[in-house]
């Protein structure tokens, strides 16, 4: 009996194991049926559920069964489709698919422990920690809209406008884009907000206000269902032609992969589609949805929504499965506080929705799920966000969508596809732009709502050439407003300006404040004799700069009685030493060249060394009495005369120079001076001298003193101000007609002045291509001349400093003869020599014959065929006329030998011979 009753107790066993195994596990859907999302989405869910139970790896014989639930696009029937859901025992939800749904409902889901996986809902926001039951399935709107930025900044734009649905996922993305593209200091400079159900007129009233702005970047966030309306609309009114640039988010790319053939209205607008690389599950999937779409005219085409949301089932299947091998149920508990809300009477049925008990745990396995999906490798990243996000950049054109390149977070911009090992620079294929053009457009235009540009003007009372208020039509003159209106008129497109006068009129406004002034918006513009300065460059933008400018020092002159020793201040030492040392060179170079062949070098040591140095210090004033015979000599004497030449004019300008300056010097010669004193100092009303002078130099306030350009003169010649600092355009029409002051030192300062616009404005831009173009063509200077005809004293020069000529200035010349006096010197010893041993190099005592003296006082000292240093010089002392003398007599007398031995009775070299010597 005990044998039958185990058995039937295994039997049972097996039975009740099999059935636990076969036990369904249920998730969730929550979405939007009828939908561009959705309807792609339906699909690959019921694909994903049937290939998750058809896979005997996955789940081990538990069958997944997925309850859906129907949105319909609107938040509060989306709200109470949830809460149905979870009645249902669910232990995930795939959704939901709206970004303002998801904010509800997990809350609903942090409460009962039910993980949420949305392929859709892509607000930023949800990433945060008040969700920890919300898994994003796809990319977070902070990946795209940093791709968005990529492409603004890509092509040089820096203002776009935002047209974006008015709700969490609209309003969430608008901050995202915001940030990232004032990282890249560019900026959103109109935000268009329309409500989810905005009807036409509502769109063609947003669209209206859109194109009255100047910025011409139309970045486009909105849904599927409804984006199209904004496109019909904007066809409709013009804005889709040439200037214009469209940049939709994703969701346009889910509308032409659902619908293809909706391309006419999108002509040149580019999209973004969510990367998903090509795989053969992905093209398997593909394969299967358009077969089921057949003879199903209300089903549309798979889109990426579609991808992310099959792959999210998997996610959910995979983690399912990994929580039932750990040996856990799936079990559920009620939740004490939705109980209580049950026995107070209440008809909602709160009390039947339940906790999931294991909700924690299979949260924690869906955050660390890692395998490869159709979408490609699916992990999620720090922010519960699929890890890794890359977009396709497509531009719409002709009858189709073609890729121009890809967006990744790794690569950002590339033609190369992300995940490729290819590392390109940021780059994209050519777009074709709205209007059929390939040219990149400007991006913006000036605005069309009828408000000119307000240009302040500053209000000089000194000195009104450069800009000052007038009675003409403009209300304003001057030589910057000329340059203003001339560059404006080479822009390509009209610019309506209305100057506005800034200042009382009784002293120059403040420069600073003007500036200011243009930051706070209170002003577009500000045009003037505005320097270009650091601390300005902090809240605007300058043009181009149409005048050089920069800091000078003024001071009066007086005579000064030169010193005894002036002539020796245009050399320094070093070049008077350089100069000195090279005419006893040169002088002993010449001698050396010249002794053997010229009289006047030779006689005894004293005549000779009083004859070098008369000659070396007599080339400077080109009068010595010697005259050079040879060719090596006249070649060394006729490069040292040039460098002489030289020496001498450079030296006489020098002198000239410095006598002058000696007789116009002040106590303050330059900027070391000026610093160094404690004198007063003048600046002009308004000018940034003052600020430069106390931050950078550190020159005390209490030096300082505010003067106008009138007070300029007199000013320095009672002593108020012992120098003025004041830019130089200003200095040089006080100068010209104030002869007796001048500059001293050097510029300290390089700027320029420009016009000053808001920051980031595109009219900066172009107008200050159109300021290079008035340089180029000539009508920069005709302006200048038309304004600023120099004065009576211009004609005087400015800067009465001076510099001592140096060796560095004349080391060329030093070097070029240093060569042609060694060469010469080198030439000269080779003949010297040459001559030394052909004529005694001779044997058979040839030698002593045509040199009998120096033979024999030779002879005792040392062997025959040695030279001695002695001999060479002996030999270099001589004549040239008398060696060659001495030549002739030793040919003569080794002639006369041969023709004695060729006689009849000559003896050989045994015999007698007959003595001849030369008379």
């Amino acid at each position: 009996m005990a044998a039958p009753v185990l058995c039937l107790l295994s039997l049972l066993l097996c039975s009740a194991w099999q059935g636990m195994q076969a036990a369904n596990i249920s998730i969730g859907a929550l979405f939007t049926f009828d939908s561009v999302i959705g309807r792609s989405a339906k699909t690959a869910i019921e694909l994903a559920v049937a290939d998750v139970n058809r896979d005997a790896a996955v789940l081990n014989g538990t069958y997944l069964t997925v309850v859906e639930q129907d949105t319909k696009c609107s938040g509060f029937i989306g709200i109470i489709q949830g809460l149905q859901l979870m009645e249902k025992k669910v232990v995930a939800v795939v959704g939901p698919q709206s970004s303002g749904i998801a904010h509800v409902v997990s809350h609903v889901v942090d409460e009962l422990r039910i993980p949420l996986l949305s392929f859709a809902a892509t607000d930023p926001t949800l990433a945060s920690s008040q969700y920890p039951y919300f898994l994003r399935a796809t990319y977070s709107d902070l990946s795209q809209m940093a791709a968005v930025a990529d492409l603004v900044t890509h092509y040089g734009w820096r203002e776009v406008t935002v047209i974006y649905v008015d709700t969490d996922y609209g309003r969430a993305a608008l901050d995202a884009l915001g940030d990232e593209l004032e990282a890249k200091r560019s900026k959103v400079s109109y935000r268009a907000p329309f409500p989810p159900a905005a009807d036409r007129a509502a769109i063609v009233d947003l669209l209206l206000r859109v194109s009255m702005m100047e910025s011409r970047v139309i970045v486009v966030h909105a849904s599927p269902d409804s984006g199209l309306d904004i496109f019909a609309a904007a066809q409709s009114l013009g804005m889709m032609a040439s200037g214009y640039v469209w940049i939709a988010t994703e969701w346009l790319a889910a509308v032409l992969d659902s619908s293809p053939r909706k391309t006419a209205l999108l002509q040149g607008v580019v999209t973004l589609r969510q990367y998903t690389p090509d795989s053969d599950a992905k093209r398997s999937l593909m394969k299967r949805f358009a077969a089921r779409l057949q003879g199903d005219k209300n089903q549309s085409a798979m889109n990426a929504y579609g991808l992310f949301a099959y792959d999210a089932v998997w996610m959910a299947a995979r983690a399912i499965d990994q929580l039932l091998g750990d040996g856990s149920n799936v079990s559920f508990s009620d939740d004490t506080r939705l109980r209580a809300d049950n026995e107070t009477g209440s008809t909602l049925r709160l009390g039947a929705l339940k906790v999931f008990d294991q909700g924690e745990q299979l949260l924690s396995k869906m955050t660390v799920v890692n395998f490869t999906g159709v979408t490609g490798r699916v992990q999620f990243g720090a922010d519960r966000s699929l890890a890794d996000p890359a977009y396709e950049v497509l531009n719409v054109g002709g009858t189709g969508v073609r890729r121009v390149g890809y967006w990744s977070n790794r690569t950002r911009l590339s033609v190369a596809a992300p995940g490729s090992g290819e590392t390109k620079k940021q780059e994209l294929h050519s777009v074709i732009w709205p209007g059929e053009t390939a040219a990149t457009p400007r991006g913006w235009v000036f605005p069309n709502n009828g408000k000119p540009l307000r240009i302040g003007v500053p209000y000089r009372t000194t000195y009104g050439q450069f800009v000052s208020k007038d009675s003409g039509p403009d209300g304003v003159s001057g030589y910057c407003v000329d340059v203003f209106k001339a560059a404006v008129a080479l822009l390509p497109y009209p610019v309506a300006v209305a100057y506005v006068v800034v200042g009382d009129g009784v002293k120059n406004p403040s420069y600073g404040e003007l500036v200011q002034r243009v930051a706070e918006g209170e002003l577009d513009a500000a045009v003037g004799d505005i320097s270009i300065v650091t601390n300005r460059t902090r809240v605007v933008d300058f043009t181009q700069p149409y005048v050089e400018s920069g800091l000078v020092i003024v001071t009066a002159v007086r005579e000064k009685a030169s010193s005894a020793w002036a002539f020796l201040k245009p050399f320094t030492a070093e070049m008077w030493a350089v100069t000195g040392g090279f005419f006893l060179f040169v002088g002993a170079v010449v001698w050396v060249l010249e002794h053997r062949s010229n009289a006047d070098f030779r006689g005894s040591p004293r005549k000779q060394l009083v004859t070098v140095f008369w000659f070396s210090f007599s080339t400077m004033f080109f009068a010595h009495r010697e005259n050079t015979v040879s060719t090596l000599g006249r070649l060394v004497l006729i490069i040292w005369l040039f460098v002489v030449l030289i020496i001498n004019s450079s030296y006489t300008a020098s002198l000239t120079s410095i006598l002058t300056v000696q007789q116009l010097s002040t106590g303050i010669q330059g900027l070391d001076g000026l610093i160094a004193s404690s004198d007063p100092i003048g600046f002009q009303v308004g000018s940034f001298a003052k600020s430069y002078l106390m931050q950078e130099l550190g020159v005390p306030e209490s030096r300082l003193r505010e003067l106008a350009i009138t007070d300029y003169a007199s000013s320095l010649q009672n002593g108020a101000v012992a120098a003025i600092v004041d830019e130089l355009p200003y200095v040089e029409l006080f100068l010209s007609t104030n002869c007796q002051f001048r500059t001293v030192g050097q510029e300290f300062t390089k700027s320029g002045w420009g016009f000053a616009f808001q920051r980031d404005s595109p009219l900066a831009v172009d107008l200050s291509t159109a300021i290079l173009m008035l340089s180029e063509n000539g009508d920069l200077q005709r302006i200048h001349d038309k304004w600023l005809s120099p004065g009576q004293c211009a004609s005087q020069g400015g800067d009465v400093g001076g510099d001592r000529l140096n060796l560095s200035s004349f080391w060329g010349l030093f070097l070029i003869c240093g060569i042609a006096c060694f060469i010469a010197l080198l030439i000269f010893f080779f003949r010297t020599l040459r001559q030394y041993f052909r004529y005694h190099g001779h044997g058979d005592g040839e030698e002593e014959k045509a040199f009998p003296v120096e033979a024999g006082r030779m002879s005792a000292r040392r062997p025959a065929r040695l030279a001695s240093i002695r001999d060479l010089m002996t030999f270099v002392d001589m004549k040239e006329a008398e060696v060659k003398r001495r030549k002739k007599m030793g040919e003569d007398s080794s002639s006369g030998r041969r023709l004695d031995r060729s006689m009849p009775g000559s003896s050989g070299s045994g015999g007698p011979s007959s003595s001849f010597s030369p008379v």
